[in-house]
């Protein structure tokens, strides 16, 4: 296929695309498969949709890479008024933040600060912060700012990414604070020498580090979260969950809004716990490439729908 994964990931690099593209009327339509729309009252409708069949919403206005206080500020203000209108509306939502969008490359203790606030936030407003992962020069700064999070408030979890080669020691070290951990399989474009390029390996990589997530769960230690759209691979975690003894609700599925919808409704009928993450804002062309480098297979949807 001449669209792969690199061609996407090369694409997401490129500042003058995420610039100019995302006002081309033909290609925002092809984002409406991986989000209901730029508005944030456009996610909130798509939460209430996905709340009638069972499944809460994580929510992420998308973004990255800020740099600029007075932007990182606005994304605090942002998000600390997004959780009362989550409470208002009484909708079963969360919120899902990048440390780059609070500021982490001007100033980690305000990064800290912000993201400390949020999760303050959520915790008054039976809410919960999820701490989202970047790329690898990223990952020891994350972690230590969501144990000094995690003290401080439950309520958090954090986003960790099977094919780095580090993640699991990473989850091991984490085991100790019973940690909530989103597991996803990696989608920004990483040295060979920091992690997998082969799928398979990732994938054996993920179902590995799962087994130790729900080993720990047994215990009552880590709650795990299996951010994956693999379905397969879904299945032999939910099976292998059966077999330790680990009950939904021990462990949840996350998958993003319109990817696999018939499967995400089909584990919630099977009593599984599935939340959908909803992107939203006009910050979406980085994040639209890198998912679809995860699955290159949609480029056919959108190319239908650029000329559809």
């Amino acid at each position: 296929m001449p669209f792969g994964r690199g061609f996407f990931l090369a694409l997401a690099k490129s500042d003058y695309l995420n610039n100019h593209v995302t006002r081309w009327g033909f290609v925002r339509r092809a984002t409406k498969k991986f989000m209901p729309g730029e508005a944030t009252d456009d996610a909130m409708r798509a939460c209430a949709d996905l709340a009638a069949d069972g499944r809460g919403t994580l929510f992420t206005r998308l973004g990255e890479a800020i740099t600029q206080t007075a932007e990182a500020t606005a994304v605090r203000d942002h998000y600390l008024q997004l959780f009362d209108e989550i409470k208002r509306r009484g909708l079963p939502g969360h919120v899902s933040v990048k440390p780059t969008q609070l500021g982490l490359d001007v100033d980690v203790a305000l990064c800290e600060s912000y993201t400390m606030e949020l999760a303050a936030k959520a915790e008054a407003t039976g809410s919960f912060l999820w701490i989202d992962m970047e790329d690898s020069s990223y990952v020891d700064r994350t972690l230590a700012l969501y144990r000094k999070v995690k003290e401080a408030h439950p309520a958090s979890g954090v986003a960790m990414q099977a094919y780095l080669f580090r993640t699991p020691k990473d989850v091991a070290d984490l085991l100790p604070v019973k940690p909530v951990i989103r597991l996803v399989k990696g989608a920004y474009a990483e040295p060979p020498h920091v992690a997998y390029p082969r799928k398979a390996d990732t994938d054996r990589a993920y179902f590995d580090i799962s087994d130790a997530m729900l080993r720990s769960a047994r215990e009552g230690g880590c709650l795990p979260v299996f951010g994956t759209h693999d379905v397969p691979l879904v299945s032999r975690i939910v099976a292998r969950a059966k077999e330790l003894g680990v009950a939904p609700g021990q462990y949840e599925v996350h998958m993003l809004y319109g990817i696999k919808d018939a499967d995400q409704r089909r584990l919630r009928r099977e009593g599984e716990t599935v939340k959908t993450l909803v992107s939203y804002g006009s910050a979406w062309f980085k994040w639209y490439m890198r998912r679809l480098a995860e699955r290159p297979a949609n480029v056919g949807f959108v190319i239908r729908s650029m000329i559809g």
